[in-house]
Order: structure tokens, then sequence, then C-alpha cells
């Protein structure tokens, strides 16, 4: 399902991908505040359409944002195989691991998912290497 959304006009082509973080404090009396923060925190969305409305928002860096229809895409994210069922619900938790040299560092510490919440396995896409020896698998979370 397509939403509507304002985003910097720099950055709005169609494909681009971004992490909703949540609403800033300094737009708490802005009129538009309604569509820049109908998404969801901590997902990430696709631009699939630049609608070509352009406003003006002290917030970014050009003070222009632009509406854009969006799409909510899942978050490669690594999970223990045990939980890793297509279609199940997780209680997602960043590992303990700190090794940000590892090539799965990002998939183990998904960025916009929170340790304790609780998301829906879209896609199980197979097994990870990891250094530690923990049994864990690549999935989209949603």
């Amino acid at each position: 399902m397509s939403q509507i959304t304002l985003i910097g006009k720099s950055y709005a082509e169609v494909g681009k991908e971004f992490y909703f973080v949540g609403p800033l404090p300094d737009c708490d009396g802005c009129k538009l505040k309604g569509v820049c923060f109908g998404l969801e925190p901590g997902s990430r969305y696709r631009i699939v359409e630049v609608r070509g409305q352009d406003h003006n928002c002290p917030e970014h860096l050009d003070d222009t944002v632009t509406a854009v229809k969006v799409d909510k895409v899942p978050t490669p994210a690594a999970v223990p195989k045990k939980l890793a069922m297509e279609g199940s619900i997780v209680t997602y938790q960043e590992p303990k691991c700190e090794n940000i040299g590892c090539v799965n560092y990002r998939l183990c510490h998904a960025p916009g998912k929170v340790s304790g919440g609780k998301y829906a396995v879209s896609n199980v896409k197979g097994d990870l290497e990891c250094p530690l020896g923990e049994k864990m698998v690549r999935v989209d979370l949603f």
C-alpha cells in the first residue's frame, strides 16, 4: 500500500530508499507535519513516484521538500536460525556482538529495528557465517 510523504527535494528520486526514524521535535508547529510523519518509525521505504509538489521547509538542507509516493519495503536482518520461518512473527534481539568489521554486522544490527520489537518474517534468504559460531540466517523483516 503506497503512502504520500514529503522528502528533501534533492533526494526525491524514484527507486531511492530511506528509513523513517520518526518526527523531529522542531516540526511540532508545521502545518504539513501530518504528511511528513504519516509513516511508521523504524520502517524502510522506497520512492515509487515523485509528485512534484514542492513546499518550503527549514529543516532540510535545500529548504525545500517535495511530495512523493512511497511503498514500505522489508528490512534485511539476521535472526537466529530457530526463529526463521516465513510468515512468523519474531521478537527481534540485537546480538551482543560489537565486531563492526564483520561482513554481517549491518544485518545483525538492522537499521530501524529495535530489540524487543515484533516483526514479521517475509522471506528467509539463507544461512550466514558468524565468526562467533552463532547459527544465524538472513531474513527480510516487516
